[in-house]
């Protein structure tokens, strides 16, 4: 027998919130040591380890070495300046990672000031009441004031695997719950006595530290490309410094030469570009309803060509309602003001003791509120009972039974509620009245309706039975829920089979009200329904041949969830699946994207998945594909602008070396670019909205490189171009005017190719009214930010000396400054990026 108590957990006494409050100010967050964020003065530590700032301070100290202090010390004041945007850049990346680690911690369920509330693990405190679920994770140390059928998985603390029976008792094992440990049955509620360090888990010492970032395709392919750069970098550096040396006769002339060539070539933005656009894209997720637990995340569900989902919640409201209630002879609709006859009264009452006392099923809500209206004299008796047994829905029997002792009675009252089929197999019911009754379920299931069979007998006041298969039971009859579809569905769904994405359909539900639902919302169902049953009989292959046209699934456990997912998978699709049950945390692991459900999903589900859906709901979801598909091609454009600029910025230090030229570029001269280029990276491209057609092409494949043939060849040829002309704008001008005023005209030629080439990257058609319509304020400010500080610098006398500038006559630098931003915008017209891609298997 279960203990159990006739309090509810509301009557218990509850926290304020100013109280918790006060204690979580007092306290400290409920986390374990390790778990903050990075401090300012570890981020300033890692900038200044990189390469482009050891690069300056070598070129500072050569200039010291030189005698030059003013441009000595315009590098350190560059140097400052480049800390701090970077450092601005990084603390609003660590914000974004601190505000998403909040909100995608474990939640939990607290009553305070006497109502329910759902709350971020970390916020929990001592004397908080906790109520405890199936699947959730317990968020702090704790008491136990309530338990039903309440078992503990508390390996992690004690190494043992077997669950712990926790009841209302003194005993520290079986009457207290322990941060970390698993709810893996039943309910109860809890008084909280420690959280953070001061739990059990946090005295073993802490062992919770900041997540590792996680190596992805994406992630190597970048970090690959960077090391080899790099190494030609220096390669390049040592090569231009020796031959500057040997030709003109000045070694120091040449490392100053070599450091140039080697920041021009460093692509340092790389992995800027890649931390800055998934932190702040999770960020701009979560402002549609979807948590990042894992950043890879991004990466992948924009290629998604299956999304998985379920029903409830999902596509429907998940707002239950009673709608009618059938016996063995009639039917009777639940209108307002409607009376019920004896038997259906009987029904219903009979379904409100096999449901639990404190509701949380949104079925069950139903079914309490539907009885307080229309049954009172069975709620009335019901509260005369004591609860004396439960026997839980599990996998192999869909149906929950209550067992009831009236006061002073020798006799016990079972209740019994579930799947129909399972219901009529308690009862022993002969085929031909399950027939029937099938027909009945069948056409209800057609109307879209959520149907439970009700049964109950008795039995006596002995010991029970270890399965209710042993019970003597009496069908009654059915209660018939509706649960909406969201209006927002249908046009969420047609916009997936625009974008190539399939949508399907697994859900626990009868075969008809998962068709009906379907149909809707808009899913193609001509290929029919599978049921769990069906599934479980084929073999892999078979599975995967049907499960290229099959949308709907019924009657579907967590393993006919797997092995669909494999399914799915076998047959080359980026699969993203949702799920919230303990059960489901495979599935989830399996997908390529999981998606566990925010409000009914369990804390086991959620850790299991990348993605969390805060309000269950399908749009967000397909809200989160767009986002992804956003994500992914900024980050490509950025990166082929990085590629395209840095070519003619490594080419104009190289070149007039080889040339025998005056040099054009210089370390200042590098840094200046580098104020256009970083900001540019990190937040114009990463602005960019959508493109109109986003939702129009098919996924991308999996397999698809970042920087694939077409990407590097469109890039490269930008690049070339925007080289060639430069070179060509330095070499004929000084032919006719000095060194000084050819540096700045060549230099004006750079600044334009290099804004010009941020426009035509926004795009991969290069189509100048495509880009223009996409509104990108950052982008003409940046724009305006880079000519003003031009004019300033070549126009400026003390900041002209510094860049080693003379200024040409303005009829030069405007007719120079235009022919390079049309060439630029021709080229990129002419070097279009349109990669064919071809719908996947199986998307519609």
């Amino acid at each position: 027998m279960n203990d159990t108590t006739d309090a509810s957990p509301h009557a218990l006494e509850s926290m304020s919130s100013a109280e918790a409050a006060r204690r979580l100010n007092a306290d400290g967050p409920n986390e374990l040591p390790g778990q903050g964020p990075r401090s300012l003065v570890g981020i300033v530590r890692e900038v200044l380890t990189e390469p482009m700032f050891l690069l300056l301070i070598a070129a500072a100290s050569v200039y010291i070495v030189l005698g030059d202090v003013r441009e000595a010390i315009i590098l350190a004041a560059s140097i400052v300046v480049v800390v701090s945007i970077t450092v601005l850049q990084e603390r609003r990346t660590e914000r974004a990672l601190t505000k998403l680690r909040d909100l995608s911690s474990p939640r939990a369920l607290v009553i305070r000031d006497g109502v329910e509330q759902r709350i971020a693990g970390r916020d929990v405190v001592a004397g908080d009441l906790v109520l405890l679920r199936e699947g959730d994770r317990v968020p702090a140390d704790g008491v136990m004031l309530e338990a039903t059928a309440l078992s503990v998985d508390e390996s992690i603390l004690t190494g043992e695997s077997l669950p712990v029976e926790k009841t209302k008792s003194d005993s520290p094992e079986h009457g207290h719950v322990y941060s970390g440990s698993l709810v893996v049955q039943g309910f109860g509620t809890a008084r909280v006595t420690a959280t953070g360090a001061r739990t059990e888990i946090g005295k073993i010492g802490g062992v919770l530290k900041t997540l590792q970032p996680e190596t992805t395709a994406l992630f190597g392919e970048v970090h690959r490309l960077v090391r080899w750069i790099a190494t030609a970098a220096l390669i390049l550096c040592a090569a231009i410094a020796v031959i500057y040396a040997l030709s003109r006769s000045d070694w120091l002339g040449g490392v100053l030469a070599g450091i140039t060539v080697a920041m021009s070539v460093l692509p340092e933005e790389f992995p800027l570009v890649l931390t800055v656009f998934l932190a702040m894209g999770a960020w701009r997720i979560s402002r549609v309803g979807v948590l990042t637990r894992r950043m890879p995340a991004l990466e992948s569900i924009g290629a998604a060509t299956i999304l998985a989902v379920d029903k409830t919640g999902t596509l429907t409201e998940n707002r239950m309602q009673v709608v009618a209630i059938e016996t063995r002879t009639d039917r009777a609709d639940m209108q307002p003001g409607a009376s019920l006859t004896d038997a259906a009264q009987q029904v219903l009452g009979i379904a409100l003791a096999a449901s639990e006392r404190a509701p949380f099923d949104p079925m069950e809500r139903a079914i309490h509120t539907a009885a307080q209206a229309f049954a009172a004299t069975a709620v009335e008796q019901l509260r005369g009972m004591e609860l004396i047994r439960e026997y839980d829905l599990t996998p192999e029997l869909l149906a929950v039974t209550h067992v009831w002792q009236p006061a002073g009675a020798d006799r016990s009252y079972i209740a019994v509620k579930g799947a129909p089929e399972t219901v009529m197999e308690l009862c022993r019911l002969e085929s031909a009245q399950r027939a029937e009754l099938m027909k009945r379920v069948n056409a209800n299931a057609q109307r879209g309706l959520r149907i439970l069979g009700v049964a109950h007998g008795t039995t006596p006041n002995a010991a029970f039975p270890d399965t209710p298969r042993s019970f003597e039971l009496q069908f009654l009859g059915f209660v018939c829920l509706a649960d909406p579809l969201r209006t927002d569905v249908p046009p969420a769904l047609a916009e997936c089979k625009q974008a190539g994405i399939r949508v399907v359909m697994i859900t626990g539900d009868h075969p008809g009200t998962a068709v009906a639902i379907g149909t809707q919302a808009g899913f193609d169902v001509d290929a029919g329904v599978l049921t769990g049953a069906q599934v479980a009989a084929m073999d892999d292959e078979t599975l995967r041949q049907r499960a290229r046209n099959v949308n709907i699934y019924a009657r579907s456990k967590p393993e006919h969830k797997l092995r669909l997912v494999q399914a799915f998978k076998a047959d080359d699709n980026e699969v993203v699946m949702t799920g919230d049950g303990v059960n489901d945390a495979p599935a989830l692991k399996a997908a390529h994207v999981g998606v566990a459900m925010g409000g009914r999903g369990t804390d086991v589900a959620r850790e299991a998945a990348s993605l969390v859906l805060v309000n269950d709901d399908f749009k967000s979801l397909v809200a989160a594909v767009r986002l992804g598909r956003r994500i992914y091609t900024n980050i490509r454009h950025a990166m082929s602008y990085i590629v395209s600029v840095h070519i003619p910025i490594a080419g104009m230090g190289l070149l007039p070396v080889l040339f025998g030229w005056p040099l054009l570029l210089f370390p200042v001269h590098v840094l200046f670019l580098e104020f256009v280029i970083d900001p540019a990276c990190a937040f114009v491209f990463e602005a960019d909205p959508e493109s109109d057609d986003v939702m129009r092409r098919p996924p991308r494949p999996r397999n698809e490189p970042l920087f694939s043939y077409d990407m590097l060849k469109r890039s490269i040829g930008l690049g070339a171009c925007v080289m060639i002309w430069t070179v060509c704008v330095y070499g004929i001008a000084l032919q006719w005017l000095d060194d000084s005023n050819a540096r700045a005209l060549a230099f004006v030629s750079l600044v334009f190719a290099n804004v010009a080439l941020i426009f035509v990257s926004r795009s991969r058609s290069g189509d100048v009214r495509t880009i223009a319509r996409r509104h990108n304020n950052l982008f003409w400010v940046m724009a305006a930010v880079a000519c003003v500080a031009l004019a300033l610098v070549v126009y400026i006398p003390a900041a002209a000396a510094v860049f080693r500038f003379t200024p040409p006559e303005w009829e030069w630098i405007v007719t120079v400054a235009i022919a390079t931003v049309v060439l630029v915008l021709v080229a990129g017209r002419w070097l279009r990026f349109s990669p064919k891609r071809t719908r996947p298997a199986g998307a519609e």
